[in-house]
C-alpha cells in the first residue's frame, strides 16, 4: 500500500549511520563559519601526543592546492586490526564517531591527560573533507590510507620504512569541503594564535607554520612558557611583578582530585589598558572560560582579601567583591584535568565542578605566600583593589538612596546579604526551615540572602490582590523582594527591588516540584513583570549522590546527579572507567535538609558550579502561558484537568 504524502509511519524513521549525522548537521559538531576548528581537531591530537611526552615537533603546512597538512613526531596512530572490530585502527579513528584512545583513563591508558574526550574530533574533520590522507610512521613501517567525504577510497597500504629511517609520527593532509563552511578561507590571525599558544603551553615543543606558495615559515618555541607570552602580549606595564606558579597533585591531595591534575598560571595586574585573558584545559583553548577560570578568580580573591584583612587596609564602609580583584587581572591559565567535562563538542567552556576547587586550592596558598613575602607589592595591589571597590560602590549609591525611603520592615526570618548591588544580589526562597539552615551556613553572605518558607505556599491564582497579604508567606516574599503585587500592564515602581535574582529552591522530588509550581503561580499572577525583566529563577539541586570508588588514577569521589537520566549516565561513565559493578553506593536525597552546607554550596548555590534555570514565558508568550496555568491551577478547571490526565496520564512517571 502506498504511503500518503505527509503521513507518519514506520518507514518515516530514518537511522543515520557512520558519519551521516555530521554531514547532515555539521553545526552540532563543529564551527561552520570557516574550517579552522576541524583543523584544530588534528592539531589537538598532535598536542595530546606532546602532552603525553612523546612529541617534540608539530608542523602545519598550508599547501598551494588549498589543503592543510599537520605533521607530528609522536607515536603514530596504530594501524593494526582492532581486536573487536577487526578493522584497521587508523580507519576506525577517522570514520567512527565516539571511538578513540582517550576514554581509557586508568592505569596503563594511552592518554592520562588529553583534550580529546568525546572520540568525535578527527572523524568530524574527515566527514567534512573532500579528501583526507593519513600517513603513519611506526614500528619500522609506513602506513597510508585515504578518504573522500569520510569514506575510505584508498585502503590501508603498508610498506617497510627506508633503510636507516627511524622516523615515527603521523601526517594528516586535509582538503576541507567548502560546501559545509560559510567561508573556505582560514582566518590567518586565529590560526597563528592557536599554533603560538600550543608552543607557549608546551615548553620544549617546536611548532611551525609553513606557507607553500610564499615559502615563508614561522616558528614558535617558548622556553620561558606562560610568563614570556604574557609579557609580550600586555598593552600596559604591570603594577607589580607577574605572579606565576605551577602545581600538580602528587597523591591524595583532596577528594575528587587525581594524581597529576593541577594548573600552571601567570597573572598580571594593570592599572590601565585592555586585560588579556586566556585559559586552556589539556592544551584546548577555552575561550568562554569555565570552572577552572572561576577557581583562579576564587583563589586570587581569597588571598588578596586575606592580605588586606591581615594588614587592616580596608577603609570603613568598603565591601570587597571578587570582581574588584579580577577586573584588572590579565592571566594565562593552563589546567590539567584527568576527565574534563566541556560544554558542547567545540569545547569552548569547561564545566567540570571539581576544577574550581582544584585550581583555587593551588592558587590561593601560593599567592598568600607571595604577597606576605613581598609586602610592598601586596600593598600596591590592595590599593588597586580598594579603588575598584570604591568605584563600584559609588556607581550604585544613587540607587541605594532611592531604595532607602519608606521601606517596610523586613521579615524576621529573612537572612539578608551584605551587598546592595543588584548585579550580584540574589534571594533564595527555600523550602523548609532545616534546608534554610543549611543554606544560611553554605551561602555567600556577601551576595546571597535566604528566606525559608514554612509548608506549601497558598495557590494564589484566584486570590484577589487586596487579600494577598493575609497570607504571611506571600507577605514576606513581597516585602523581602521589595516590589508590590501588580498586573502585566501596570506601571510598576522597581526602585525598591532588593535582588537581581529571585531563586526558587525546593527539594528535587515531587513535593519540591509542587512548591515550585505554587511559587511560579504567585509570580506569574501577581508579579508578572519580575518574570518579564528576567529576575525569577529556579535552582536545580541534585536528587542523587553517588559515592564512587577509586579507579585507575581517579580517586574515590562524590558525584551528584540531577535526575534518573543523569544517574544512569554517571554509572555508565564509572563502568567505562573500570569501576566494578556495584562497587559504588547511591544515596537519594529525601530533601535539601539532608545536604550539609558544603554540599549545598557546591551543587546548588555557587554561581560557578550550580544549575540555575531562568524563568520566561517561552515561545507561546504571556497569554498562552496564562491560559495553560489557568487550566492547571484554576479552581473551576477540574474537568479540564481530568481530561488532561486521561489523555496524558500514562506519560507521567510517578515518584512514590
Amino acid at each position: 500500500m502506498a504511503t500518503r504524502p505527509g503521513s507518519y509511519a514506520e518507514a518515516s524513521i530514518r537511522v543515520l549511520k557512520g558519519l551521516e549525522p555530521v554531514k547532515q548537521r555539521p553545526g552540532m559538531y563543529t564551527r561552520t563559519d570557516n574550517p579552522l576548528h576541524v583543523l584544530q581537531e588534528v592539531v589537538d591530537n598532535a598536542a595530546d601526543e606532546a602532552l603525553a611526552g612523546f612529541c617534540k615537533r608539530i608542523a602545519l603546512t598550508l599547501h598551494a592546492d588549498g589543503s592543510v597538512g599537520v605533521d607530528d613526531d609522536g607515536r603514530g596512530i596504530p594501524f593494526g586490526l582492532h581486536p573487536d572490530e577487526q578493522v584497521p585502527v587508523v580507519e576506525i579513528v577517522f570514520t567512527r564517531l565516539h571511538a578513540g584512545g582517550k576514554f581509557d583513563k586508568g592505569a596503563g591508558g594511552a592518554y592520562s591527560f588529553s583534550g580529546g574526550l568525546h572520540g568525535v574530533g578527527v572523524s568530524v574533520t574527515n566527514a567534512l573533507a573532500k579528501r583526507l590522507e593519513v600517513t603513519v610512521w611506526r614500528d619500522g613501517q609506513v602506513a597510508t590510507i585515504a578518504f573522500a567525504g569520510g569514506d575510505v577510497v584508498d585502503k590501508l597500504k603498508l610498506r617497510p620504512a627506508a633503510a636507516g629511517d627511524r622516523r615515527h609520527g603521523t601526517l594528516v593532509r586535509v582538503w576541507p569541503d567548502p560546501k559545509y563552511f560559510d567561508s573556505a578561507e582560514l582566518p590567518r590571525a586565529e590560526l597563528v594564535h592557536l599554533l603560538r599558544s600550543k608552543a607557549v603551553l608546551m615548553p620544549g615543543v617546536t611548532v611551525t607554520l609553513t606557507h607553500e606558495k610564499s615559502k615563508e615559515t614561522q616558528t614558535w618555541a617558548f622556553k620561558g612558557g606562560l610568563a614570556d607570552y604574557l609579557n609580550q602580549s600586555l598593552s600596559a606595564e604591570p603594577l607589580i611583578p607577574l605572579f606565576e606558579g605551577e602545581q600538580y597533585a602528587t597523591g591524595a591531595e583532596a577528594e575528587n582530585i587525581a594524581e597529576g591534575e593541577g594548573a600552571a598560571w601567570v597573572v598580571a595586574f594593570t592599572d590601565e589598558g585592555n586585560v588579556l585573558r586566556e585559559s586552556y584545559v589539556n592544551l584546548i583553548p577555552t575561550v568562554a572560560g569555565g570552572t577552572h577560570e572561576a577557581g583562579l578568580k576564587d583563589g586570587l580573591f581569597a588571598a588578596v582579601k586575606g592580605f588586606i584583612e591581615l594588614h587592616a587596609l580596608l577603609p570603613k564602609g568598603v565591601k570587597l567583591m571578587p570582581e574588584d580583584v579580577f577586573s584588572r587581572a590579565s592571566f594565562l591559565l593552563s589546567a590539567k584535568v584527568l576527565d574534563p567535562q566541556f560544554q558542547g563538542q567545540i569545547k569552548e567552556r569547561l564545566n567540570s565542578r571539581d576544577a574550581l576547587r582544584l585550581v583555587s586550592n593551588f592558587v590561593r596558598p601560593a599567592l598568600e605566600l607571595w604577597l606576605n613575602q613581598h609586602v610592598e607589592h601586596g600593598r600596591k595591589l590592595a590599593e588597586l583593589v580598594i579603588r575598584q571597590a570604591q568605584t563600584r560602590q559609588r556607581a550604585s549609591q544613587k540607587v541605594e538612596k532611592r531604595k532607602g525611603s519608606g521601606v517596610a520592615v523586613l521579615p524576621g526570618k529573612l537572612t539578608d546579604c551584605e551587598s546592595r548591588d543588584l548585579a550580584f544580589n540574589e534571594v533564595f526562597l527555600v523550602e523548609g526551615d532545616s534546608a534554610g539552615g543549611s543554606a544560611k551556613m553554605g551561602r555567600d553572605k556577601e551576595t546571597q540572602a535566604i528566606l525559608p518558607l514554612r509548608g506549601k505556599v497558598l495557590n494564589a491564582w484566584e486570590v484577589e490582590r487586596d487579600l494577598l497579604f493575609r497570607n504571611n508567606e506571600i507577605h514576606d516574599i513581597a516585602v523581602a523582594v521589595g516590589v508590590d503585587p501588580h498586573g502585566p500592564a501596570d506601571a510598576v515602581d522597581f526602585s525598591g527591588l532588593r535582588y537581581g535574582k529571585v531563586c526558587i529552591l525546593s527539594d528535587a522530588d515531587v513535593d519540591g516540584a509542587h512548591i515550585q509550581v505554587l511559587l511560579l503561580t504567585l509570580f506569574l499572577r501577581h508579579f508578572p513583570q519580575l518574570i518579564e525583566r528576567g529576575h525569577v529563577y529556579v535552582a536545580r539541586p541534585p536528587l542523587y549522590r553517588i559515592d564512587a570508588p577509586a579507579r585507575g588514577k581517579k580517586p574515590a569521589a562524590k558525584i551528584y546527579a540531577l535526575d534518573d537520566g543523569e544517574l544512569e549516565a554517571a554509572l555508565d561513565k564509572l563502568r567505562k572507567e573500570g569501576a566494578r559493578e556495584g562497587s559504588w553506593s547511591i544515596s537519594r536525597f529525601k530533601g535539601l535538609g539532608e545536604m550539609n552546607a558544603e554540599q549545598l554550596w557546591e551543587t546548588t548555590l555557587n554561581p560557578d558550579t550550580r544549575r540555575l534555570l531562568p524563568v520566561a514565558y517561552g515561545a507561546t508568550g504571556f497569554d498562552a502561558t496564562v491560559k495553560a496555568m489557568t487550566k492547571l491551577m484554576g479552581k473551576g478547571e477540574a474537568a479540564a484537568r481530568r481530561e488532561l490526565m486521561e489523555l496524558r496520564g500514562d506519560a507521567v512517571e510517578v515518584d512514590v
